[in-house]
């Protein structure tokens, strides 16, 4: 499992909520750390303060926004608040009050997080007007949940606490104490962590079944990018001939050109080379180089010779072309294609030990257990695949934990994340997902080129992606319009 640097701060954790909440999936997966099949979208916003800027008056999928919670679950004040003599209500959402202490609070984590990143600071009060927005909207929706019956059982919030502090390498005792130590109450960050389960969980319910791909925008989208040379050719060599015209040519000057370039164009199909014809007539500054410009980026090159070579063949001379300058004979000399990793997937083959904690046998129990096996195995004293079928708790077990080859985004992140960082062969530190424990083990990878239908499935996805801040804007105003909203004094700063 990946360790976190020895400098780790509690800011890279504390200031959102959402961020912590995209290391869970929804309920429902297979146990061996299986994402539930869906539309393929990501279940989880995630955090985007790091630029400075807010965004929206609601928070957008790539760029949500810390739990507001009710009334009973207000985020902590931070250690370095200045300390105020009183509080008051900035604004109602219903009857549910925002306090002023409540903004300053997030207005304090968000500055904390840009600090960390090194981020410009914003201007405070602004800052404290977009938080104050955002606030507003997020308990706005907190209620919508509770009229819908969304609720997160405080199981599943323990199991999300136990793994924000096993991938900070922490225990869940030793997270709380950091937690405190940095004037965060664990209480109110465990609440304030179930509140932002409840409002990912609302969000997928609500959002993503508003989106809507044709088969036509899918269409549309793959001839894009089969006509992108920027998706499809690495690089590109061209060689010209080259005639200059004055920028207001005479017509019989221009007549003059062409029926020079048709003469040469005619010698270039009776087989003569073209380099050597190029140092004969051309009269571009790469004549002596038989007309070569080089091998380069498509876009270094006019877009007047790419579209022209779009659909010529290596060695085809396309022309005569009419710029500004003159005219020209374009010849495709090569074309190097990219590596298209659009629709080229990266699979892993990997297989795993799962070990599920119970009210007897904990996590760290279990890590424990797991770190002593996998010491045997880098000893080479203990088979991996013979472990997982005497020990492991997952459907896998028979066939030694083997989970065959997989795609990006198959496994919840946690799973994912870990697995990533293995070469083949290597075997993990005891990894905590919601499923349990997992040893993890990279047997093989490889890029596999998608089908055709895959490369839609992909574009679909692409495309609901690129839909969904709009759709939840406009869901965001639709529940925030449910509510009676009062602003009350505005927000009074109390940084130091």
């Amino acid at each position: 499992m990946n360790k976190v640097d020895s400098s780790w701060r509690l800011v890279a954790i504390v200031p959102s909520l959402a961020l912590m909440a995209c290391c869970f999936s929804s309920p429902g997966a297979m146990a061996q750390g299986l994402k539930p099949r869906g539309d393929g979208l990501s279940a989880s916003p995630s955090m985007g303060t790091g630029t400075g800027n807010l965004g929206p008056v609601v928070p957008a999928r790539t760029a949500a926004a810390p739990a507001s919670p009710s009334s009973a679950q207000r985020p902590a004040v931070v250690a370095s608040l200045t300390p105020q003599s009183s509080d008051f209500i900035v604004a109602l959402v219903d009857s549910d009050p925002i306090t002023n202490q409540e903004i300053n609070a997030q207005v304090q984590q968000v500055l904390a997080q840009l600090s960390a990143n090194n981020g410009p600071l914003p201007a405070r009060q602004e800052l404290s007007k977009q938080v104050l927005e955002r606030v507003i909207s997020e308990r706005a929706q907190l209620q919508w949940a509770r009229e819908q019956g969304i609720k997160v059982p405080a199981s599943e919030a323990k199991q999300a606490e136990v793994t924000l502090a096993s991938r900070n390498d922490l225990t869940v005792e030793e997270f709380r104490q950091k937690l405190a130590s940095s004037g965060i109450n664990p209480e109110r960050f465990f609440e304030d962590l179930q509140s932002q389960l409840v409002l990912q969980r609302l969000r997928e319910k609500e959002v993503t079944p508003r989106i809507k791909i044709s088969d036509m925008e899918v269409n549309q989208y793959l001839k894009e990018q089969a006509n992108d040379w920027s998706k499809t050719v690495a690089k590109l060599e061209l060689a010209q001939i080259f005639l200059p015209l004055p920028e207001v040519a005479k017509p019989e000057d221009v007549q003059a050109a062409v029926a020079q370039m048709t003469a040469v164009k005619a010698r270039l199909k009776a087989a003569e080379d073209f380099y050597a014809v190029a140092k004969e007539v051309s009269q571009g500054p790469e004549r002596t180089l038989g007309g070569m410009m080089g091998d380069k980026p498509p876009q270094r090159y006019p877009d007047l010779f790419l579209q022209a070579v779009q659909t010529a063949q290596e060695g085809d001379v396309v022309g005569p072309l009419r710029s500004p300058a003159g005219l020209h004979l374009i010849k495709l000399v090569s074309k190097t294609p990219v590596d298209n990793t659009l629709f080229t997937s990266n699979q892993t083959h990997v297989r795993h030990i799962l070990l599920r904690p119970t009210a007897q046998v904990g996590v760290n129990a279990l890590r424990a257990r797991l770190y002593g096996l996998k010491q045997q195995m880098d000893r080479a004293e203990l088979e991996f695949s013979k472990a997982a079928k005497e020990i492991s708790q997952d459907g896998s077990a028979p066939n030694g934990g083997d989970l065959g080859w997989a795609g990006v985004g198959v496994f919840v992140p946690e799973f994912e994340e870990a697995m990533n960082h293995l070469a083949p062969g290597e075997i993990s530190d005891p990894v905590v997902s919601r499923f349990g424990v997992h040893l993890i083990q990279v047997l093989e990878r490889r890029k596999n080129t998608m089908s055709a239908k895959e490369q839609r499935e992909m574009t679909k996805n692409i495309l609901r992606e690129s839909k969904y801040d709009q759709t939840y804007l406009e869901w965001a105003q639709e529940v925030r319009g449910r509510s009676f909203i009062e602003y009350r004094d505005a927000p009074q700063l109390m940084l130091k």
